[in-house]
């Protein structure tokens, strides 16, 4: 019996150092397996301290000449701002609705991790995350935007990482930089901007208690979408600040009596046909950087310039319409005689209603605007502005069966004259009979080498102007008559990155294509369209200035191009569908008004 007994114990020993071993081999797998996980879960974790290699996406910004914003250029608005130049009660009111603990935990708050499951518990599903503001880091800079336990786990120890590398101030700075508020403002300078219109540093309390509220959900809160519940958690952030001591029951009184925003401040350009040229020339060579990367792009706009370009356009279409039905268009551009620098540039009436741009993409006939070339021709040739030329009838053979003879604009004729009378009065007869006298092909050469790069069609008609060609290259052009050297056309003066490294840099480049002597005779003669000529209105300004008008057929364009010693100025007047504007609506009614009132708005520029 004893045997029997001895056996028996025998036997559950066995079978019980077999349980043991048995469940022994599970917990062992079981390790095995969550070791694994775990190993595999963080053996690819990214190096923290890529953190200080950190180049955030931010936006660039184009300033003018005298160092005013003009423009951002982005795909997400976003300006850093350094952690010790955010405003405390900002980084108050995000840790007061964020992460309370954030200052005492090491990157993961196990209490507030615990108290969460157990709110998801009594609610029945996920309710609460849980996630520090170093955790929200982590998986902005490092992680996708999963749902898993391997991303959780990743999460936390990238974060303890993080808090072992960097102080809190650090941390709390690069997530105030990195997240998104709503309404395309990423980081908290744009949202402040977008928000409130002022910099991070000018913020109220109440006002970093709305940025704070948004990051959650964004759209969900936004202001603009849903103004009760943007009231509500803003209430919820400053009650938080208040039982954390962040703030007083006096401030917590007058912040929740701030206005709440009800529209986004979305900065619109400055001179934005030529902010849109600048920016496709910049992409051309910079190419996505150029949203990204944080330049500083100096410009060479002058805003005071600009602003007097775009009233006087304004003013003068207006003007225009009041004698004569709406839908005239205008543009504009003025260029520094000394540098090539684009000072102003309108490209129409409302950029943002339509963005072509007059001044640069717009083909028209110049009419008696293009006549200089005419005469830059005979002078190169050795004639002198008072060299006669005999305005008098002149026909050519034109279409099958057709003759194309020019007329003056009065239907007078004034036998001979001197070259400069000739194109003070802007003579046809005599213009076409020196076209004929110097050769049209010549005439085209000169304005091919004077910077016209439009096709000019080789026919008589071209000597008044009948070939179409943009306000840009006239502009250019006129800048040669003026000073006889060829520019080129400068947009910015220099591009920096943001560590303020001077990335590229335009100076002036300039090539003599007048003789001195030509020049004098051609302003000679540019001065006398003022003094004496189709342009004396523009003697009001009393100071030295030159130019010439142009007129198209049935008074579909309208134009004067212009300079003084400092600047060259063209503007041309017409309606987009290539109508009349109006009867009687010359270079001299419709075009040089505009022109004289900026010139009167910049006044005289210094040399």
């Amino acid at each position: 019996m004893s045997n029997l007994q001895h056996d028996l114990e025998k036997a559950e020993n066995v079978s019980a150092f077999r349980k043991f071993m048995i469940i022994f081999i599970l917990v062992g797998a079981m390790a095995g397996i969550a070791g694994g996980f775990l190993f595999w879960t963080l053996s690819d974790l990214p190096r923290v301290n890529a953190i200080e290699e950190y180049v955030p996406v931010e936006s660039s910004k184009v300033y003018s000449s005298d160092g005013q914003l003009l423009a951002e250029l982005y795909y997400e608005r976003r300006t850093f701002v350094p952690h010790y130049e955010i405003p405390l009660q900002m980084k108050q009111a995000i840790i007061a609705i964020e992460d309370e603990r954030f200052y005492s935990h090491p990157g993961v708050d196990f209490i507030g991790i615990f108290r969460a499951l157990i709110h998801d518990i009594r609610a029945g599903g996920f309710k609460q995350g849980g996630s520090t503001i170093t955790q929200q880091l982590a998986k902005m800079l490092f992680l996708r935007p999963e749902r898993s336990i391997r991303r959780k786990i990743r999460e936390a120890a990238l974060s303890i990482q993080i808090e072992k590398h960097y102080t809190k101030d650090e941390i709390l700075g690069l997530y105030l930089n990195q997240a998104y508020f709503g309404s395309r403002a990423y980081g908290i300078e744009a949202a402040s901007q977008t928000y409130f219109g002022k910099a991070t540093k000018d913020l109220t309390i109440g006002e970093a208690a709305l940025l704070a509220s948004l990051p959650k959900a964004p759209s969900y809160y936004s202001p603009f979408r849903n103004l009760s519940k943007s009231h509500q958690r803003r209430s919820v952030v400053l009650r938080q600040m208040l039982s954390q001591k962040f703030i007083t029951s006096q401030q917590f009184d007058r912040a929740m009596k701030e206005p709440i925003p009800a529209a986004p401040h979305q900065r619109t350009y400055e001179a934005p046909y030529f902010i849109e040229l600048l920016r496709q020339q910049l992409e051309q060579k910079y190419g996505n950087e150029l949203y990204t990367a944080g330049y500083k792009i100096y410009a060479t706009i002058d805003l005071k310039m600009q602003k007097a370009a775009e009233e006087a356009l304004m003013n003068g279409i207006r003007a225009i319409e009041k004698r004569r039905k709406s839908g005239v268009q205008a543009s504009l551009i003025a260029l520094d005689l000394r540098t090539g620098h684009i000072r102003a540039m309108v490209g129409g009436f409302d950029f943002w209603k339509n963005q072509f741009n007059r001044a640069t993409q717009a083909l028209r006939q110049p009419g008696s605007a293009f006549k200089p070339f005419v005469y830059v021709t005979a002078l190169r040739e050795g004639m002198t502005p008072v060299d006669m030329i005999d305005d008098a009838p002149i026909s050519f053979p034109g279409r099958p069966g057709q003759i194309w003879s020019p007329r003056n604009y009065d239907g007078k004729y004034n036998g001979m004259v001197t070259l400069k009378t000739a194109l003070a009065r802007s003579l046809n007869a005599a213009t076409v009979r020196l076209a004929k006298h110097v050769g049209i092909a010549n005439v085209i050469r000169t304005a091919q080498e004077l910077g016209i790069k439009s096709e000019l069609q080789p026919y008589m008609p071209l000597a008044l102007g009948a070939s179409d060609v943009t306000l840009l290259e006239l502009s250019q052009a006129y800048a040669i008559f003026a000073t006889g050297k060829k520019m080129e056309l400068i947009p910015y003066e220099r591009l920096e990155n943001r560590d303020k490294i001077v990335v590229e840099e335009n100076f002036p480049k300039q090539t003599d294509v007048l003789d001195e002597k030509i020049t004098g005779e051609l302003r000679e003669m540019l001065g006398a369209v003022v003094n004496e000529g189709t342009a004396v209105r523009a003697k009001e300004l009393k100071r030295p200035v030159y130019g010439k008008t142009g007129t198209t057929n049935d008074y579909t364009d309208a134009w004067f191009m212009g300079f003084d010693d400092s600047l060259v100025v063209g503007v041309w007047v017409g309606r987009d569908n290539h109508t009349p504007i109006g009867n009687k609506e010359t270079g001299a009614v419709a075009a040089l008004p505009i022109w004289i009132n900026f010139m009167k708005g910049v006044g005289q520029t210094p040399r």
